[in-house]
């Protein structure tokens, strides 16, 4: 469970699988920590050497005051990936981890061999929906927005069936520190991919929740047709897909990645 200092943060990384393995790097949601990750860990681990880490301000890695921005984000990565001497990844990023995903797409393509954009957005017309969501968090905290959170993560049926993993989930996002999460807030308020998206030439497979309330299946469209020979796959569940299917997620991963 190495820390390493990269970009002015210090990251906790981990590492799995056999180390002569393909790469494959795995970047989490908005809070979250690595172990959202955990239904992947056995499946994808007997064929990948896997990189877990915590974005700046989640889990375990430094939380510097903000504002972010998916550049500060995605340098951050190519810090990780000097320090550990690795000089090409496969990326799967669910979420703000795709956001992420699509910078390094574009700005870092020597070090992508294969992309997987999961549960994600390129872009938000509405600046004012994350505003408003970062004064509602400096005034009251994570523990107000747990709730809400929690029904666009994961569908009813789902709340219904697992509550153990809904409340794990819930812990998780509660101790994320408050200025990582405003500061990664900031970060996606201010992201606009649109233009960059037709620069990236990795084979590139991007995932949506055929549920997802937070970044829907237009935004996945949106993302799959600026990207030359992209394909899309669709997973029955919310925006935490590869948690709530992950028999699913695992399946339409591994056949991207050995195709």
């Amino acid at each position: 469970m190495p820390m390493i200092d990269a970009n002015g943060a210090s990251l906790h990384v981990e590492i799995t699988g056999p180390e002569s393995a393909p790469v494959l790097m795995l970047s989490n949601s908005l809070g979250t920590d690595i172990s959202m990750w955990d239904p992947q860990l056995e499946d994808f681990s007997k064929s990948f050497r896997l990189i877990r880490y915590d974005r700046r301000g989640h889990g375990r890695s430094s939380a510097p005051k903000g504002p972010y921005s998916m550049e500060m984000l995605g340098r951050d990565v190519l810090g990780i990936l000097d320090a550990l001497k690795i000089k090409k990844i496969n990326w799967l990023g669910l979420s703000m981890g795709g956001m992420v995903g699509q910078w390094l797409g574009a700005n870092a393509p020597e070090r992508i061999d294969k992309l997987l954009l999961s549960n994600t957005a390129c872009y938000y017309s509405d600046k004012e929906f994350w505003s408003g969501r970062i004064k509602f968090l400096r005034e009251k905290g994570l523990s107000e927005l747990v709730g809400p959170n929690m029904d666009r993560w994961f569908t009813p049926s789902f709340r219904e069936r697992s509550p153990e993993t809904v409340e794990r989930m819930k812990k998780v996002f509660v101790a994320t520190p408050l200025d990582g999460y405003i500061g990664c807030c900031e970060a996606i308020r201010d992201m606009d991919h649109r233009e960059i998206l037709a620069s990236i030439k990795a084979p590139t497979l991007v995932i949506a929740g055929s549920k997802d309330p937070a970044t829907t299946v237009e935004n996945a469209e949106f993302i799959r047709a600026r990207i030359s020979g992209a394909k899309l796959a669709l997973i029955d569940a919310a925006h935490i897909s590869n948690v709530e299917h992950p028999k699913a997620y695992n399946q339409a991963v591994l056949e991207f990645l050995s195709a």
